[in-house]
């Protein structure tokens, strides 16, 4: 990271920088980490939205790109440490997450191994009965007014008649 422009930023900002080294990463939790990452979030976007308004302002004034690149070249830097900051979390983020799966994977595995004998007794006492499917899905339509583009050409227009009434 530039040291220069981290020793120019707030005391906020290097508290929220400091925040991602490694010792400090290892010692949260997902939900912690996962708050973390959305303030760095929130300052990368506010120092990259402050770099790009005042670079296309000082385009006409300068004369093109090329020109007004030297210029703001602080909020791009606070834009790119803000940036490194944030894969860092978004790393721990994702490791913290994969572990976690595994953990839900393995105890769910040991709950099957361990009561394996009686959802078989249990599905063989009723031989007839079919298993539903996942509540997750979205049901399909018993019946169609004549075909698949008609219905679909039905919920687009129903979809525009509700967009005109809610941009009144």
């Amino acid at each position: 990271m530039n040291q220069a422009v981290l020793n120019s930023m707030t005391v906020a900002e290097q508290r929220l920088v400091a925040e991602t080294s490694r010792d400090a990463l290892a010692e949260l939790d997902e939900e912690e980490l996962l708050a973390l990452h959305s303030r760095i979030r929130r300052a990368r976007a506010k120092y990259v939205t402050k770099y790009r308004r005042s670079a296309s302002g000082a385009v006409v004034k300068r004369g093109g790109r090329g020109f007004s690149y030297p210029k703001n070249q602080r909020d791009r830097a606070k834009a790119e440490i803000f940036e490194t900051a944030l894969a860092a979390v978004s790393k721990e983020v994702s490791a913290q997450a994969t572990r976690a799966a595994a953990e839900l994977k393995e105890s769910r595995l040991a709950a099957a191994r361990s009561g394996t004998t009686a959802p078989k007794k249990a599905a063989a006492a009723r031989p007839g009965r079919d298993v539903k499917p996942a509540a997750s899905r979205r049901p399909t339509p018993k019946k169609t007014s004549g075909g698949v583009k008609k219905d679909a050409s039905s919920r687009a227009a129903g979809a525009r008649r509700q967009a005109r009434r809610d941009a009144r």
